[in-house]
C-alpha cells in the first residue's frame, strides 16, 4: 500500500467511527451554510452591478471606496 492510500484510509475509518464528531460536523455545517447565506445578503454591495454598466466605472468605484479605508 502506498503512503497516500494509507492516508486516506486512515481518515475513511477515523469519520467511520465518530459517533459525537459527525454530530459536530453537521452543526459546523449548518453554521457555515448560515454564515455565507444570510451575511452574503448584507455584505454584498448590489449597487456596483445595477449602478455601473462599464468596466471603466466599475474599477473607479472600487478605486475609490479602498482608498478612503
Amino acid at each position: 500500500m502506498t503512503t497516500i492510500n494509507k492516508i486516506i484510509y486512515f481518515y475513511i475509518d477515523g469519520f467511520k467511527n465518530m459517533r459525537v464528531g459527525k454530530t459536530l460536523w453537521k452543526i459546523i455545517f449548518v453554521k457555515l451554510l448560515v454564515i455565507f447565506l444570510v451575511l452574503n445578503y448584507f455584505i454584498h454591495d448590489k449597487s456596483l452591478k445595477s449602478e455601473y454598466k462599464s468596466y471603466d466605472e466599475k474599477v473607479n468605484f472600487v478605486y475609490e471606496n479602498l482608498k478612503r479605508k
